[in-house]
């Protein structure tokens, strides 16, 4: 299949969509925001004006999508994907939503005999440009076999989780309960080296060595504390959606995580400070200006 759909065109859908471009395939995009289409059709892909329109040019619909509002109004909004697809269809979301939006969007799509996978995504804004994205997959095989050969292009790992719509979503949720872990302890713990005199370069290199280190703590590092700058990331604001579902997961089941309930909820003070745009790794800074508050009450 040449034909691809793309809806959402952001910050990791562009790049997604433009390595598409670059495979040969034909992409048809569509976003509500004109600049992201505009870059999306100076890479060479096609712009659509209209849902209905990317379902009829196209064989397969990827969605990258930033709040379940947003997935499901693109899927089941009266003129949205299920509306105007058929079985001849594929769609693909590769969105971060609650796994009960996954059971609706399932059961909506087996209602309209409208192949359907739920393929949320691993690696970040880099593994989009990158195309080294991580698939983590739900929804029956074959249809997942279908869809492969894009998704290979998008990516360098991809894993068929199981048949169950929502087995991805839970992957991907437990990843980022981690990461919001580990984002919050890099930010703390190199404000004791700060305190301590230890140069954070000189840090990195021994705990790269040791059982300390984390792809997150690369990341956050390299990428966002030691450059001072918080663009242009993975926000706290997103980072605290996928916390929220994977605090609502573990309460469905009736699960004891005070630690994780603790994290939600710091991460909701961050982002009410101010901070939800800015990167993750922004936690690093809010620790100094705490820090800051403190020792001045403290005079």
């Amino acid at each position: 299949m040449k034909k691809i759909g793309f809806v959402g065109l952001g910050n990791m859908g562009l790049p997604m969509s433009k390595a598409l471009v670059e495979a040969k395939y034909e992409v048809n995009g569509f976003d509500l925001n004109e600049e992201a289409v505009a870059q999306f059709t100076e890479a060479g892909g096609n712009a659509k004006a209209t849902l209905k329109d990317i379902v009829a040019a196209s064989d397969i619909i990827f969605t990258s999508l930033p709040s379940n509002n947003a997935v499901e109004a693109v899927y089941l909004g009266e003129d949205g994907l299920v509306a105007n697809s058929n079985e001849t269809k594929i769609l693909v979301d590769t969105s971060t939503v609650a796994p009960e939006l996954n059971q609706k969007l399932e059961k909506a799509t087996k209602e309209k005999g409208v192949p359907f996978i739920a393929a949320p995504v691993s690696g970040g804004v880099i593994g989009a440009v990158n195309k080294t994205l991580t698939f983590m997959v739900g929804g029956p095989k074959d249809i997942f076999e279908k869809a492969k050969a894009p998704m290979d292009v998008m990516g360098a790992n991809l894993f068929h989780v199981s048949d169950q719509i929502d087995s991805g979503t839970t992957v991907k949720l437990i990843n980022n309960l981690l990461i919001g872990f580990y984002t919050a302890g890099v930010g703390e713990a190199l404000h004791i080296a700060n305190k301590q005199n230890i140069d954070l370069d000189v840090l990195y290199d021994m705990l790269e060595v040791s059982y300390g280190q984390s792809r997150i703590y690369e990341r956050n590092y390299k990428e966002y504390i030691r450059e001072n700058n918080y663009e242009n990331g993975f926000t706290t604001n997103l980072l605290l959606k996928d916390l929220g579902f994977a605090v609502d997961l573990a309460d469905s089941h009736n699960l004891d995580l005070p630690i994780s309930h603790r994290l939600f909820d710091l991460y909701g003070e961050i982002a009410e400070e101010g901070y939800g745009d800015d990167d993750m790794a922004i936690i690093y800074e809010r620790v100094a200006n705490k820090s800051k508050e403190k020792d001045e009450k403290a005079k």
